[in-house]
């Protein structure tokens, strides 16, 4: 919250959100999204590789789940986020893919 530059960022994603070609927007939101699950991963999975382990949680996430997260990137992560970044983590299709794209080359 004490960081104006994350309030303007927030504040284009959401205009960007309410424009007719929603990929950049969505691009914009998944990016700002990963500030909110990275620091919760990293706490409550140590040792899985970041970069792909917040790629898996952010591709099973609901648009509505991205934006929720991209908001809490700005006003901070509490428990509520924290929660539905777990939930999303421990999803069967977030497991494959972690499985499959997370963890795999580096058990290779």
């Amino acid at each position: 919250m004490n960081n104006p530059m994350k309030w303007i960022a927030f504040a284009g994603i959401m205009s960007l959100a309410a424009c007719a070609d929603g990929g950049l927007a969505d691009q914009i939101a998944r990016e700002q999204a990963k500030d909110a699950v990275n620091p919760v991963l990293a706490e409550r999975f140590p040792g899985v590789p970041l970069e792909p382990a917040s790629d898996c949680v952010i591709d099973n996430a609901s648009s509505g789940e991205i934006l929720k997260l991209a908001r809490a990137s700005v006003t901070g992560v509490g428990p509520e986020e924290t929660a539905l970044i777990i939930e999303i983590a421990t999803r069967p299709d977030t497991i494959k893919c972690l499985l499959e794209d997370g963890l795999a080359p580096f058990l290779l």
